[in-house]
């Protein structure tokens, strides 16, 4: 059985673009993990699209996953509420000064609590201080990321309130994925 999947990619090409949300109430941190872990990393990933059908990953085998980690400037920012993970983004560097936001999202007991906007401004605004923090990448020119209809309901409202503008959009049959939550 297949189904009709829209994806929307979006971007900024200015620090300038990015319209920043209102930090949320009470104990919201947001900290680098600085040490790589499949192990983490997988958590997230499974976590956050588990009930949005994100599947791309799950092939990955844990030394796969490390090494995709541990490139240059390969960065996961993770949102906290009273300690407890409830959200993450991961920042990519690719060629020419371009930082993708590969993932992002929440996990979905804390969704609707305005953490999402938060958190996408805090890795945005990190994406174009990327160079800062690693040296040799060029500086950032572009901060760019995907979403589709499979993701949630208010993902492209977010992603157009912090300052992305659309540049393509593509619309393809896919096989219809089966939600991995439990």
């Amino acid at each position: 059985m297949s189904i009709t999947v829209t994806t929307w990619s979006l971007e900024q090409t200015s620090p300038a673009d990015l319209r920043p949300a209102r930090e949320p109430e009470g104990d919201v941190r947001i900290v680098r993990a600085e040490v790589p872990s499949a192990e983490f990393s997988r958590f997230l990933y499974s976590s956050v699209g588990g009930d949005i059908a994100w599947t791309d990953r799950l092939s990955l085998d844990r030394a796969e996953w490390q090494r995709y980690l541990e490139r240059p400037g390969v960065e996961t920012w993770v949102a906290y509420e009273k300690g407890t993970p409830a959200g993450y983004v991961e920042l990519d560097p690719q060629d020419e000064g371009a930082v993708e936001i590969v993932y992002f999202g929440l996990l979905p007991a804390f969704r609707g609590r305005r953490i999402g906007g938060h958190l996408l401004s805090y890795g945005t605004a990190r994406a174009w201080d990327l160079a800062d923090r690693w040296p040799d990448r060029a500086p950032t020119k572009r901060v760019w990321l995907h979403t589709c209809s499979l993701d949630g309901e208010h993902a492209m409202d977010n992603y157009t309130r912090r300052g992305f503008r659309l540049f393509d959009t593509k619309v393809a049959e896919e096989a219809e994925r089966p939600s991995q939550e439990w």
